[in-house]
């Protein structure tokens, strides 16, 4: 018999493992990993408790709801096999359903297309819900009963699936998870209590004694995914396998499986109310079709399974990590942030960005991440940043091939960002972090930027100056309404992000996108201070700059002046050769003996046309820079762990 890692071996790779840090995902990493070097899994977050201790060379993080996120992560790895494990709705509290049809069935779908181009295999983890909950026992040809949102979405994929490998040669399958428990399921699911209760000789509320459920030990799901990626034939493309024991146990037997197992005198109770708790269903899986593709048999008895979990809840360093992660228990679905510091020349700010943020976080109470971009510095951001990561796990960092600006850097660092929200600043702490708990609150009122507005800085009185003109310039040109003395510094909700990331413009500039893109949004003020450390890298030239950037991106008012000119001075030069000639013929001595007046009328005429040439070129620079389609950045390494890491 072949063995699982001969298996594992076999597989086309590189190998790529969506929804890495979920529990059948994490467990498919480590076990391929035993096996293969090339294997990636790829998280919507980190840190992820499940990924401590694999190496961080094998692990992403990616917004998989972002299409160029996607893009960039398969263009990155070049998968050959897709394992995708990704899936949102299955807990009660994840209620969004616009966000249940597009992370299950509007990414897989856009996602299938790409790899079939690609050639490469997916294998996608569904889900027993898609039965619906009145059906025991449900044949593998039964219809489906979709009861949820989140069942019709695990339905639809398997449909889609079905089509794609069917009609359009996709090599994929469908594997329908049943109750899967082992080492790593979430602390608030059922076997996980048990097991924690049983091995202190006690027995946690139980439903209705007959009630059952199909429990698969998690090892035996892994083992499945393998059969079915190196064995699918074929007439099996885009087949649903029901992967599950296939033997029903209730309540009750579980409860005596416990007792036995671990010894334990007292009696189980059963109650109604527990069955809510648990959400249990009363079928079990038929497996027939799996056992006869590709051999596959669930192996581990109810009671290996249980002293396995057993043993690895007692290896646990810190029990309470695990208790706190549990998705029952934490609030990161709703409220977690990503911060993307912008650097250049802003080694020595970086330590205390660092110690502030982290104070910052930790006074919110909130869940958070750090990502420092090194966009070309010069000096030792990237060896400063480099030794935060090996002591903070919620720090990581990008460099740049070299100097792409911050806008760049802002884009670069927002979509590796993983968080529900983003706040961007500027790494030479001229934007207080401190201030974030301020945009906090206004987050959580429920507007989705927050940005903030400059009520006084220190600056030389010239910039002073020049600042207020722009702003004041700025919104009198401006297509959309920008806030006077707003900057880059903001928070942005994640659907904000996501449609920051899209804009497929080159020449970037945030604050105007940002005010572009809408949502609810409110400003609050502060103090700009003086750069902490060196010199200011902007200056008056710099600026200018700035001003044209954001002009020229976001109004048409110039050209429009242009031409408004241009048939004004023309009418006007007309009424003047008109009036010249009737001059000439009624007083011919009246007109002027020099040439003052043409000279005059030239050069006027001549550095009219010299101006409207030069900001045509303006916008015409702007078209041919947008048309070359260059990258925004070009990343050089990624920093985690204290490790520098190709892309």
């Amino acid at each position: 018999m072949t063995s699982l890692e001969e298996k594992a071996a076999s597989l086309s790779g590189p190998i790529l493992i969506l929804g890495a840090s979920g529990f059948v995902g994490a467990a498919l990493l480590a076990s391929l990993l035993k096996s293969r070097k090339d294997v990636y899994g790829v998280a919507s977050r980190l840190p992820a408790w499940r990924l401590e201790g694999v190496d961080p060379l094998h692990v992403r993080s990616c917004d998989l709801l972002v299409d160029v996120n996607v893009e960039n992560l398969l263009r990155e790895i070049g998968p050959k096999s897709v394992f995708d494990c990704v899936a949102y709705g299955a807990y009660s509290f994840q209620e969004d359903s616009d966000l249940i049809y597009q992370t299950n069935f509007d990414r897989v779908r856009r996602m299938a297309s790409r790899l079939k181009e690609a050639g490469c295999a997916y294998y996608h983890a569904g889900s027993s819900s898609e039965y619906g909950d009145n059906c025991a026992a449900p044949s593998e040809t039964a219809s489906l009963e979709p009861n949820s949102h989140y069942a019709v979405s695990k339905a639809s994929v398997a449909a889609y699936l079905h089509y794609m490998g069917k009609k359009e040669g996709l090599r994929c399958a469908n594997l329908r998870l049943y109750s899967v428990y082992g080492p790593g399921e979430d602390a608030s699911r059922l076997i996980p209590a048990v097991v924690k209760q049983a091995v202190q000789g006690r027995f946690p509320p139980f439903a209705d004694p007959e009630t059952s459920r199909d429990f698969v030990y998690v090892e035996d799901v892994v083992e499945a995914f393998v059969d079915v990626a190196s064995d699918l034939r074929r007439e099996n493309f885009g087949e649903s396998f029901n992967v599950g024991s296939g033997i029903k146990t209730t309540l009750r037997t579980l409860a005596e499986t416990a007792k036995t197992t671990f010894f334990i005198a007292a009696e189980p109770t059963f109650s109604s109310f527990a069955s809510r708790r648990w959400d249990v269903r009363d079928w079990f899986a038929e497996c027939g079709k799996i056992r006869s593709a590709v051999g596959w048999r669930a192996r581990t008895p109810l009671s290996e399974g249980l002293l396995r979990t057993a043993e690895w809840l007692k290896s646990l360093p810190d029990a309470s990590v695990y208790e706190r992660a549990s998705k029952k228990n934490s609030n990161e679905e709703a409220y977690s942030v990503s911060a993307v510091v912008a650097c250049y020349k802003d080694g020595p700010a970086i330590p205390i960005m660092h110690r502030r943020l982290t104070e910052t976080f930790r006074k919110i109470g909130v869940d958070y991440e750090i990502i420092f971009v090194n966009d070309g510095s010069p000096d030792d951001a990237e060896e400063a940043i480099r030794s935060i990561t090996e002591t903070d796990v919620h720090v990581s960092g990008i460099s740049h091939s070299r100097n792409f600006g911050s806008q760049s850097a802002f884009k670069s660092g927002m979509e590796i960002a993983t968080k529900r929200a983003v706040v961007l600043l500027d790494g030479d702490l001229q934007d207080p972090p401190e201030l974030i708990e301020a945009f906090f609150e206004k987050w959580r009122e429920g507007y989705d930027v927050v940005y903030g507005v400059r009520a006084g800085r220190e600056a030389p009185l010239h910039m002073r100056v020049a600042y207020r003109a722009f702003y004041y310039v700025f919104s009198k040109l401006s297509d959309v309404t920008i806030p006077r003395d707003a900057g880059d510094f903001s928070l942005m909700d994640r659907k904000v992000v996501r449609c920051l990331i899209q804009f497929p413009e080159r020449d970037l500039f945030v604050r105007g996108i940002r005010a572009f893109a809408g949502f609810r949004q409110i400003g609050v003020e502060y103090r700009r201070p003086e750069r902490l450390f060196g010199r200011s890298t902007n200056n008056l030239l710099k600026n200018i700059g700035w001003a044209k950037k954001g002009i020229l991106a976001f109004s048409s008012v110039p050209l429009n002046v242009l031409s408004f000119l241009g048939v004004t001075l023309f009418l006007l030069t007309a009424v003047l050769l008109a009036a010249q000639i009737v001059a000439k013929l009624v007083w011919p001595d009246s007109a002027p003996k020099g040439i003052p007046i043409v000279l005059i009328t030239v050069g006027f005429f001549g550095s009219l046309n010299l101006f409207g040439i030069s900001l045509l070129g303006e916008y015409l620079a702007k078209v041919f820079e947008e048309v070359k389609q260059r990258p925004h950045f070009i990343r050089r390494s990624l920093i985690k762990g204290g490790r520098l890491l190709d892309v």
